[in-house]
């Protein structure tokens, strides 16, 4: 096969496949987001409660349209650096380590979507805990009182909860479609991808769930500062309320990241399909021409 020809057929553009990757990820972020918002609110109620506090069942929309405007951005960036990433590395590393170019581009694709998501982060848990009523107010009064980097508090808990999350959610989803498609020697349907997207969310996020117990009391606490940091916030927590608070809703976590990522994954896949099928037929038109 002539190096020209051979070059093109395993080469891609960087750009198309970030704009793809970009929409189909914010799609699928904003989709989840708001299918899933209640379930996530209790949540973070559950595990912003200390001792025997009482869990508050109203406003469990507070803080969406706010959040979804961050959601939007934070997963487009996510997906967007993912998918590219994810390509140039299947194509530097052997076959036998895609698991690592997954993982890896997962991980990037984290730290890149960090800049938004943990902004939006704050203040929607601020909002869900009754703090303030509105994302404006939450963002002017978080500057005013606490400064811009009141913004990215928790940051240091978030990442170490994301990235691990988001490189062995991608990783495990990835994977195990590879070896699903091996065995059933075709490509997988909507609903395929839609239960290992469910099957690799639940167990990610039930793994992640003591790093997401201490990321939401670091966010939440505010000008409190009953923690100083990571270290800290897992000692107070280990030392006032035991081992099984790091547990802290990790029911509806698994729930809310089980059919998140069942309906993130399923509607990421569609979306990933319905760009390509445009452009080739595109392609196609300008062939004919």
């Amino acid at each position: 096969m002539g190096g020209g020809e051979g070059g093109q057929e395993k080469s891609f553009n960087f750009l198309q496949v970030l704009l793809e990757g970009s929409i189909a990820g914010g799609t699928a972020g904003v989709v989840v987001e708001t299918a899933l918002y209640p379930i996530d609110t209790i949540k973070t109620r559950l595990q912003a409660a200390r001792g025997g506090s009482r869990i508050e069942w109203k406003g469990l929309y507070s803080g969406l349209a706010g959040n979804l405007a961050g959601v939007l951005p934070a997963s487009a960036i996510f997906v967007g650096v993912y998918e590219p990433t994810k390509r140039k590395l299947l194509e530097t590393l052997p076959e036998n380590l895609s698991a690592v170019a997954h993982f890896t581009a997962g991980a990037i694709g984290g730290i890149a979507a960090s800049l938004v998501r943990v902004p939006t982060e704050v203040v929607k848990q601020r909002m869900q805990t009754r703090q303030f009523k509105s994302a404006p107010d939450a963002v002017r009064l978080i500057v005013a009182k606490e400064g811009f980097k009141g913004l990215y508090a928790g940051y240091g808990s978030f990442l170490l909860r994301d990235l691990p999350f988001d490189a062995i959610q991608f990783c495990i989803y990835e994977q195990i479609r590879i070896g699903y498609k091996l065995v059933a020697k075709r490509e997988l349907n909507d609903p395929e991808n839609a239960l290992i997207g469910a099957f690799a969310g639940a167990i990610t996020g039930a793994v992640t769930t003591p790093l997401d117990v201490m990321k939401t009391r670091l966010m939440v606490q505010g000008q409190g500062n009953q923690y100083s940091g990571i270290v800290s916030c897992a000692q107070t927590i280990l030392r006032e309320e035991g081992p099984m608070a790091f547990l802290k809703g990790i029911e509806p976590r698994v729930l809310w990241i089980g059919i998140g990522g069942s309906i993130f994954f399923g509607v990421l896949e569609k979306t990933k399909s319905m760009l390509a099928e445009r452009r080739n037929r595109e392609v196609g038109t300008l062939k004919d021409e």
